[in-house]
């Protein structure tokens, strides 16, 4: 019985995956969806992972803060709005969360060398899409824009600061993005696998407080700000 499921499983995968091959690789497609990207507006959804960075620049030259970056989650919802034939206007809210941990070699207690930064971002990146000709029921696209990101996690009202352990960031963030993708044109939805870098312009970073004297934490940071690669899964 096992093996009759089994086969039965395999020969459906088979047959799946040979069909989606056909309707997208063979010389003489069967064109899906054929109208829907002529709409004025249309909507989806993403998922995806993350990995955050962070770039520092500094006053004076040191030591380099080490940056342990992990792999985070991305969901979200996509506003699509055409604007002429190759070029479309995106809207792209979500939920992003990450985590990265600094690492202060000049300092030699864990307390003091180790910040973890756990973030949970939502994400307003507005985007222009320049697409490509269609082939078949594939057509590549590269992608760009700005985002403004706020952060749920920031403590940036904290009155504590590194000296009591708490590494402070704001809650305003703004970056520029950069990307490329493809538009898979299935049956009946649009796959979209894209990736893109995001380049943060604005400062994250909140000083200790100087009346509690020099700070081996933030007095030598002359900017700190996020940069990541994004790759999202697209559904329309």
């Amino acid at each position: 019985m096992k093996k009759t499921v089994v086969l039965l499983l395999l020969v459906l995968t088979t047959n799946g995956y040979s069909q989606f091959a056909k309707s997208m690789f063979s010389k003489d497609p069967i064109i899906n969806l054929e109208n829907w990207q002529k709409q004025r507006l249309y909507f989806g959804y993403y998922l995806g992972f993350n990995s955050f960075d962070f770039k520092f620049d500094y006053k004076t030259p040191g030591p380099d803060i080490q940056v342990k970056k992990t792999t985070g989650f991305n969901v979200g919802v996509v506003a699509d709005l055409r604007l002429q034939e190759y070029i479309n206007l995106r809207f792209e809210p979500g939920l992003y969360y990450t985590k990265r941990d600094l690492y202060y070699p000049n300092l030699p207690l864990e307390k003091d060398y180790l910040r973890e930064v756990n973030s949970t971002y939502i994400h307003f990146p507005l985007l222009l899409k320049f697409s490509s000709l269609r082939t078949g029921n594939i057509r590549p696209y590269l992608v760009g824009g700005m985002s403004t990101t706020l952060n749920l996690s920031s403590n940036a009202k904290s009155k504590d600061d590194n000296f009591e352990g708490k590494f402070r960031v704001k809650q305003w963030t703004a970056a520029y993005e950069v990307g490329f993708g493809i538009d898979f044109f299935s049956e009946y939805f649009i796959f979209s696998p894209s990736i893109r870098g995001m380049f943060g312009i604005t400062d994250e970073l909140i000083r200790d407080n100087p009346a509690k004297g020099p700070s081996p934490w933030t007095d030598n940071i002359d900017s700190m700000k996020s940069r990541a690669i994004l790759i999202n899964f697209t559904f329309h």
